[in-house]
């Protein structure tokens, strides 16, 4: 246990993908300001976020078989191997940071077996003797809102100044991948494919944005090479597998916005503080997984016949939700966020006409996204 008024040494547990350990900066960097050392332990496809984090000391991974989809089998021996590693660790204290849907317990598990004293996370389960902090979390939270909120309850506090927007370290600078002219950047990709247009129909936006004179820069993995490609065409600047976690920070920072779906760039976008029009298909929440505290515009039926599905594959034919928006709701988007957008707009839809942007005070905290 902690000596009475030794700072803790934490252990944040975020196991999925990229953009979940991107959101969880605000609540890692509560807990840093109140601990001597954070480790954050992350999945394999959020261990870049995470040490791109302010606040993160180390990084553990952990391929955990009850997060992934594609999750791999039960391996004793790996289980085994991180209870060992995290025991090494000597923590005082834990937090789990999961989505509303899935459950802390598991990993709880195997924080106790490691032998951490004190653990604290959201859940609706009964936890028996493996929390110490049975947080509840508030309806209608955004994710980042939601982690800050326990990891609050748990007693961390941000330092003064932080306003709790998402937060990188310094990106590097890529002028010599994009060239020094202004440029939007379009990511056509996602894990999920519902969330985001299909290829031809990124392919048009990016003619048109280009038609209207803008630069476009079109990002993606090395997986997606083939989709950018596609994308790109012979209108805009394909980046497709030339850049890592930190370079794309870099991409999106020097960007006049981003493009994107319900995916991880869009959170990184809004950590380098880049305006995000938002491709956003309703099979999750819009309030719980928008761009978070960065002027964004929400892009896309939401009342579409997917609407919380939770569908990876689109289940409507035509892909209505996104597939629909038109180019010149696209542009007057991009008009709207590149000449006229503040500090604190509120998403609007583009199948209504766009109000005029939204003063720049601050609303509470659990409207902000």
């Amino acid at each position: 246990m902690t000596a009475p008024g030794t700072l803790p040494n934490t252990l944040v547990v975020r196991l999925d993908s990229a953009g979940d350990v991107l959101l969880a900066g605000p609540a890692v960097r509560a807990v840093a300001a109140g601990s001597r050392s954070v480790t954050m332990l992350c999945g394999p496809l959020g261990e870049a976020a995470g040490r791109l984090l302010p606040g993160v000391d180390r990084v553990e991974v952990f391929d955990a078989p009850w997060v992934r989809l594609a999750a791999p089998a039960t391996d004793p021996a790996e289980v085994a191997h991180l209870v060992r590693r995290i025991e090494r660790g000597g923590y005082d204290r834990a937090l789990i940071l999961a989505s509303q849907h899935q459950s802390p317990l598991p990993a709880a598990l195997l924080l106790k077996l490691a032998g951490i004293p004190w653990i604290g996370a959201d859940s609706e389960h009964y936890p028996g003797s493996l929390l110490q902090l049975r947080h509840h979390r508030a309806a209608h939270r955004h994710e980042a809102t939601a982690a800050l909120e326990l990891a609050e309850a748990a007693g961390f506090r941000l330092p003064d100044g932080d306003r709790g927007e998402l937060r990188v370290r310094t990106p590097p600078d890529t002028s010599a991948l994009t060239g020094q002219e202004p440029y939007l950047v379009l990511h056509p990709g996602a894990a999920v494919p519902a969330r985001t247009w299909s290829a031809d129909r990124a392919a048009r936006a990016v003619a048109a944005l280009a038609a209207a004179g803008h630069r476009v820069v079109v990002t993606g993995s090395p997986q997606e090479a083939g989709l950018t490609r596609h994308v790109a065409g012979r209108h805009a600047l394909d980046l497709g597998g030339r850049t890592r976690m930190g370079e794309l920070a870099g991409v999106l920072s020097r960007a006049r916005l981003t493009i994107a779906g319900n995916t991880g760039p869009a959170h990184l976008a809004a950590a380098v503080r880049t305006p995000v029009i938002s491709l956003f298909a309703p099979v999750v929440s819009p309030e719980r997984w928008l761009p978070y505290r960065v002027p964004h515009l929400l892009l896309g039926r939401q009342d579409s016949a997917c609407a919380g599905s939770r569908a990876r594959e689109c289940p409507v034919d035509g892909h209505p939700c996104l597939d629909s928006v038109t180019d010149e709701e696209v542009l007057a988007a991009v008009e709207r966020l590149t000449v006229s957008a503040a500090p604190g707009i509120r998403p609007a839809t583009a199948t209504a006409p766009a109000p005029a942007p939204a003063p720049a005070s601050a609303p509470a905290p659990e409207e902000r996204t």
